[in-house]
């Protein structure tokens, strides 16, 4: 997938994400941010878990990068409290 792709996806799977985690007043460039490190943390923990990681621009991609980014978006609001 292109870097343009990678940007699409990750910003697609940020904003659904802050959706489902209940904080869609992010910002759009925090959305993509998350949403591509998401992307990437949703590939790993599928790819060790036995499933299909991120291949391209597809339903699966997304459903992965979004449980991702799920997850980036829940550690960085714990994060953010500890301060």
């Amino acid at each position: 997938m292109s870097i343009l792709g990678w940007i699409i996806l990750g910003g697609i799977a940020g904003w659904l994400a802050s959706v489902l985690v209940g904080e869609p007043r992010r910002g759009c460039l925090t959305n993509i941010v998350l949403g591509i490190i998401g992307a990437v943390v949703g590939g790993l923990v599928f790819t060790f878990i036995g499933g299909a990681p991120v291949t391209g621009f597809n339903l699966w991609s997304l459903f992965v990068a979004t449980s991702g980014a799920v997850i980036v978006i829940v550690l960085f609001r714990i994060g953010r409290r500890e301060k």
